[in-house]
């Protein structure tokens, strides 16, 4: 029976940068009962480099190290996992102009549902306003007579 360690897994990983977050998926599914591992006493750095904010330079996190039995049911994992790590989650948001409502890139029709949305709340929201304020002023006109 051959075992894997889950710092020679990580090597395989596709974007090392999102290693941190395939060591918390392994995690949680050996606690689910996917596949079975045990931790060792030894640590590793994690591939991925964190920048330190507002400071000059980088650093790295140490994990502990794990043991596991590679099988047909983890390679199946580890491709799935592997592939959803590897994406790119962070879509560009497209700008609205002439050349994107005519490529198909944006949805002319339902844009022009939401900026119709937009135009009517404003409109009501200035009415109610616009209401509020007459009606104060009639209330402020009214002296009260003394007695």
């Amino acid at each position: 029976m051959t075992y894997r360690t889950l710092s020679e897994q990580i090597g395989k990983l596709d974007n090392p940068q999102r290693s941190d977050q395939f060591v918390k998926l392994f995690r949680s599914a050996v606690a689910d009962g996917d596949f079975d591992a045990t931790d060792i006493g030894e640590r590793f750095k994690l591939p991925k480099i964190y920048a330190r904010r507002g400071k000059e330079g980088s650093y790295q996190k140490d994990v502990r190290d794990m043991v596991f039995v590679p099988g047909d049911e983890f390679d199946a994992w580890f491709d799935r996992v592997n592939t959803e790590l590897s994406r790119n989650k962070r879509q560009p948001k497209i700008k609205p102009s002439l050349t994107a409502y005519t490529s198909g890139d944006l949805d002319f029709a339902a844009a022009a549902l939401e900026t119709r949305a937009k135009m009517q709340a404003s409109r009501a929201k200035g009415q109610k306003l616009g209401a509020t304020r007459a009606q104060n002023t009639k209330n402020k006109a009214k002296p009260k007579a003394k007695k």
